[in-house]
């Protein structure tokens, strides 16, 4: 399975557009972890690999020169310590 046919099946957490193997794989780490299952962020690691995965995430979590970053306070802590621990 690719990160597109992947992203395709879930359609609903991608609702902002319909290019879905254009979505960047940061956009689709954020979309997963942010607003998918377990069972997504699984498959998603399997797709992707844990270290890339969690490659993605510590970058993106960083908040940048404005301040801002994409992931909710709790969802950004639960990856954290769970990134920590498995990759």
């Amino acid at each position: 399975m690719t990160l597109g046919d992947f992203v395709r099946e879930r359609k609903y957490l991608f609702w902002s557009t319909k290019n879905y193997d254009g979505l960047s794989n940061g956009a689709v780490v954020e979309g997963i972890l942010n607003y998918g299952n377990w069972d997504d962020v699984q498959t998603m690691i399997k797709i992707l690999g844990i270290k890339k995965t969690a490659q993605i995430f510590r970058r993106q979590s960083t908040p940048d020169k404005f301040g801002r970053q994409n992931y909710r306070p709790e969802v950004k802590n639960y990856f954290q310590l769970y990134f920590q621990k498995y990759a």
